[in-house]
């Protein structure tokens, strides 16, 4: 983790006792839409956090980059940062805002730099195990 105060999580100051994770997950993950594998790892990071069930990050290298496009999309976690989402389009189907990442994640959240997180609902399938 980057030194103390570099960039911190100003959600931390309003709520001490939000509690968020990452870890190695540890176990095969595949990401399907339209029926292609747009994502595959074994590599992924789980996020558990207050109020939101768990999250798998995956290294953006482990992606099918050549799908995905950039959205005008973004949201702001004051525990994490801003996100910026991305649309994809793979075997002739289209999922807008289906994927989002933290490019300058606060220092708490500095490990899922370079990852990719999925909504379950915009793509086919996420398979975990």
């Amino acid at each position: 983790m980057p030194d103390a105060g570099s960039n911190p999580a100003p959600g931390f100051a309003r709520k001490p006792d939000h509690a968020m994770s990452f870890a190695p997950s540890g176990q095969h993950i595949v990401v399907k839409l339209g029926g292609e594998i747009i994502a595959e790892t074994d590599r992924a990071l789980l996020c558990e956090e207050s109020g939101h069930g768990p999250v798998h990050y995956i290294p953006m290298t482990d992606t099918r980059a050549d799908l995905f496009r950039p959205t005008a999309t973004h949201t702001h976690c004051p525990f994490k940062g801003d996100a910026s989402y991305w649309s994809i389009t793979a075997g002739g189907k289209e999922a807008r805002d289906a994927a989002w990442s933290y490019d300058l994640p606060f220092d708490e959240a500095v490990t899922i730099k370079g990852h990719m997180a999925f909504y379950p609902d915009r793509v086919d399938s996420i398979e975990v195990g």
